[in-house]
């Protein structure tokens, strides 16, 4: 059996289709490779190193989080609860950053947009001192 040409004459570069394709001519195989979006690995890398030092920097502000026992003279404050909302202020932006490094170069491998990934990274980042705050602040009650 034969396939018939193509309805308005022969595009440039026609060959003869095997008897099994369904476009009447020979269609070039492409390969299975997505394209390397170069200004995605760059915007990326350049996030990622940006979360890096916001991590430091809310790790850092983390810290000042041991002066919510100042008024603990006075009252009675559960230090047990401030300490454990200055260790996550202090500890979760680093854990954050791993994860969102290891998610990043994953989807830069598989050629996927990764640009995203540092920029929920940041808001996760900036909120675990939210939570650590909320966190020692239960720990001091209120006059």
């Amino acid at each position: 059996m034969t396939t018939p040409p193509p309805p308005y004459g022969t595009p440039p570069g026609y060959q003869p289709a095997p008897t099994d394709s369904p476009y009447g001519y020979a269609v070039a195989p492409t390969s299975g490779k997505r394209p390397v979006r170069s200004w995605d690995v760059v915007l990326t890398i350049v996030l990622l190193v940006l979360n890096l030092v916001l991590a430091a920097l809310v790790s850092f502000m983390g810290l000042f989080l041991a002066m919510a026992s100042d008024p603990c003279g006075v009252r009675d404050c559960s230090t047990d609860l401030i300490a454990t909302g200055m260790m996550v202020a202090v500890g979760l932006p680093w854990l954050v950053l791993i994860v969102i490094v290891v998610v990043a170069i994953v989807l830069m491998v598989m050629r996927r947009l990764a640009f995203w990934v540092p920029i929920v990274g940041g808001i996760l980042i900036v909120g675990s001192l939210v939570l650590g705050w909320s966190i020692a602040a239960a720990g001091v009650p209120s006059a």
